[in-house]
């Protein structure tokens, strides 16, 4: 293997904005700062910008992807659609908070293309991916099963709209991606685009299945031939890249079996190493006046299905002196903040918005726990080891977290964290009580052997040594 790092290029496919996306920030940062050209290949939405550089310098191109510019044909179509939605329209209706597909034309041509270089406290919380992994990052715009029409032709809209997506994102980036030695799709609606453009150039492409995507949230509750269409395609842009990576050994072992492909590269999202200010950091304390006694229990990220946050809001009564937190945004925060002003909530449990990465580990450094409880609802979040798991690890909070073969094996290895029956509300409750209950020495152990963990084997300065290595393997020059 080479031994000296030869400049390459590299450019990342994401089919999400960008703006929470902690494994494309660290793989971006990491390629930059080894002296590589990177460029971050996002989705575009009102209010941010076209083109940006992020603080760290690595330029983020955001595409304009819609439904119906996806559509073949479209000088003929176009007329045709326009009407059809909005005959449609009454029969379709709105999901409740969201936009129409009706709205879903393009911006005129004529909207200037902004340009920015902007800080980590630019992003805003109104993204469509998980702030940092777990939820369904490539969900193109779902509400939650409760909030959404149950009729059966918006079904068969939304279902059509992820092909349309995939084709407009592909077309848009044919147009403006720059030419690289190397092509990272990042999830079942990014490999398709790195595809084309890797024929284009003549480039390898690696295919990122950040989760197990048939059995994930949205798809897994999808039924019928165009379940089996989508399973095919995604086995298919597997099979044609180059590599297949992917972030945990149960993720991998089952991609390979149905993909029919080897042993994916494993490159777990972890924290980069961490060292936590001194003193403990209070910003959840300082941010809601809590009393000074209160013990902070604390969930962050995706607001969706299966996260555990119900679960921890009932657990959160039977543990005296404590608060629940939650943190970040997604398709139920209305719900969850209603439900933290129904009265057995009220001053329990409290919601804040999400924040970049450049920040968060020093809000979950703040917490005294962190509750990790993906239910089993799924195959992919029964198998997953979430960020917020490993990111609590980095921080040094020890975790009450599934006992699922992703998270369990780890805290009872590393003791960092308390596996659970995550539907077990007296289990949750007993867990959390057994760490704030606990002697000051007990829970400062705790947290070190949490720490030790991520700095000896649980971080990214680790774990990405894997990736160098493969891209290496594959274009035949150090990167």
């Amino acid at each position: 293997m080479p031994d000296e790092i030869v400049p390459q290029r590299c450019v990342i496919v994401l089919p999400s904005t960008g703006e929470y996306d902690s494994r494309t920030y660290r793989i971006a940062r990491t390629l930059h700062e080894r002296g590589h050209e990177v460029t971050v290949l996002a989705r575009w939405k009102p209010g941010l910008a076209r083109r940006e550089v992020h603080p760290v310098g690595y330029p983020i191109v955001r595409l304009e992807a819609t439904a119906v510019d996806g559509v073949p044909l479209e000088a003929l179509t176009l007329p045709i659609l326009r009407t059809l939605r909005l005959a449609a329209r009454p029969i379709l209706g709105r999901a409740p908070g969201k936009r129409p597909a009706t709205d879903l034309a393009t911006t005129p041509a004529t909207a200037p293309a902004k340009t920015a270089t902007v800080g980590a406290d630019a992003a805003t919380p109104a993204d469509t991916e998980e702030p940092d992994v777990g939820a369904d990052e490539t969900d193109p715009g779902w509400a939650h099963p409760a909030a959404r029409d149950p009729g059966r032709l918006r079904g068969y809209v939304r279902r059509a709209r992820i092909f349309l997506m995939i084709r407009s994102h592909r077309r848009r980036a044919l147009e403006v991606a720059p030419a690289a030695d190397l092509y990272h799709g990042m999830a079942y609606m990014g490999i398709s685009v790195a595809l084309a453009l890797g024929k284009r150039h003549r480039a390898k492409v690696v295919y990122d299945s950040r989760d197990i995507y048939m059995v994930a949230a949205n798809l897994a509750r999808l039924r019928g031939p165009i379940k089996a269409v989508l399973a095919r395609m995604e086995r298919g842009w597997a099979r044609a890249a180059n590599r297949v990576f992917t972030v945990n050994r149960p993720y991998a072992t089952e991609l390979a079996r149905r993909f029919g492909v080897e042993m994916p590269v494993i490159v777990m999202n972890c924290s980069s190493r961490f060292s936590s200010p001194a003193p403990k950091p209070r910003r959840f304390h300082e941010r809601l006046g809590l009393d000074p006694e209160a013990r902070v229990v604390l969930y962050h990220g995706g607001f969706s299905v299966g996260r555990g946050v119900e679960q921890l809001m009932e657990a959160i009564r039977l543990v005296g002196g404590s608060v629940l937190v939650v943190m970040g945004y997604g398709a139920l925060e209305a719900e969850f903040r209603a439900a933290a002003e129904q009265p057995e909530n009220k001053g329990r449990v409290h919601i804040l918005p999400a924040v970049p990465p450049t920040e968060l580990l020093e809000w979950v450094a703040s917490a005294d726990i962190v509750g990790v409880l993906f239910q089993h609802d799924t195959l992919n979040n029964y198998l997953s080891t979430p960020n917020k798991f490993l990111e609590a690890m980095a921080a040094g909070v020890p975790t009450v977290c599934s006992d699922h073969p992703g998270m369990g094996p780890i805290a009872r290895e590393t003791g960092c964290g308390i596996p659970v029956d995550p539907s077990d509300i007296e289990a949750i409750a007993a867990a959390i009580r057994s760490i704030v209950d606990a002697p000051p020495d007990e829970r400062s152990a705790m947290r070190a052997r949490a720490l030790a963990a991520a700095h000896d084997t649980y971080n990214w300065e680790s774990q990405v040594q894997a990736l160098l290595d493969e891209y290496t393997r594959l274009t035949g020059r150090r990167w």
